[in-house]
């Protein structure tokens, strides 16, 4: 695996160049001792290939960190598309000589002491990462590390349909047209129909556990929907969604019409 990265020390910015090594796919426990807190380290965006330093300064769950200079924080920013963002993204660390597969979110918050544009700090997910507030392991981070470490197909082709509907809202919620294209079927032009979820600001879901079985290779869910629409606000909808294979060993997939409809009927 050949991952282009740009790496910065303290004394020059050297030219791009490959790091040649596999990912190593390291839970929390290892990770929080290869990353002690004031280490300094790379983070490299999965999708861009664009690098910046950070500087881990707390966390127990997971690690909190901060960009290490402005410029650090410029690249953070760019990689955002120049908005800060909850949006959950894969990433690798380097650590240890060691490629680690994780997920950063976008955010500033809370407490910050370097002096990078940076108003407080954001946080960095491993496997078997928590949340400070509940404990638990983040579904949004949970989908980035699987597409860091390549994991990701594997982890959706088994999932039942009400696993993998959820699956598919976690994915909305982090806006990976990437991920949403393996999971999505639709009876229009995808890419349009991808594109207008770019309108959700934030959403949240309760998926309806009885599946209706339509036949062997469809099934009906319903979902009730939360979101806030950009330019238009908060709104909330019950959606059917159909899911669909196409023989008993194959994977299930999300028709993805029904939200996107909707998205075009509030918007009008």
């Amino acid at each position: 695996m050949m991952i282009p990265i740009s790496v910065r020390t303290y004394a020059f910015t050297s030219s791009v160049y490959p790091i040649s090594f596999q990912p190593h796919f390291q839970d929390w426990e290892t990770v929080n001792q290869l990353i002690p807190r004031q280490s300094i380290f790379p983070v490299i965006d999965v999708d861009s290939g664009k690098s910046f330093l950070v500087q881990r300064r707390a966390g127990s769950g997971h690690a909190d960190v901060q960009p290490l200079t402005k410029q650090d924080t410029d690249i953070m920013k760019n990689i955002y598309q120049g908005k800060w963002s909850w949006h959950r993204r894969a990433i690798f660390i380097v650590a240890n000589d060691q490629l680690i597969p994780a997920s950063m979110h976008g955010m500033p918050h809370g407490a910050g002491a370097l002096a990078n544009g940076f108003s407080g700090h954001f946080c960095i997910h491993f496997p078997g990462s928590t949340t400070h507030g509940s404990g638990k392991p983040d579904p949004s981070h949970h989908v980035m590390i699987l597409k860091a470490a390549g994991k990701f197909d594997e982890y959706v082709n088994h999932l039942s349909p009400h696993e993998l509907l959820d699956a598919f809202f976690v994915i909305v919620k982090n806006n990976d047209k990437e991920l949403l294209k393996k999971v999505v079927l639709t009876e229009y032009d995808a890419n349009n129909q991808l594109q207008t979820l770019d309108k959700i600001e934030a959403i949240r879901w309760t998926i309806d556990d009885n599946a209706q079985e339509v036949n062997e290779f469809t099934r009906k869910l319903d979902v009730e929907v939360k979101m806030y629409v950009k330019e238009i606000g908060p709104s909330k909808t019950t959606l059917s969604f159909f899911l669909i294979r196409t023989s008993p060993i194959s994977e299930w997939k999300v028709v993805i019409d029904p939200l996107s409809d909707f998205l075009r009927e509030v918007d009008s």
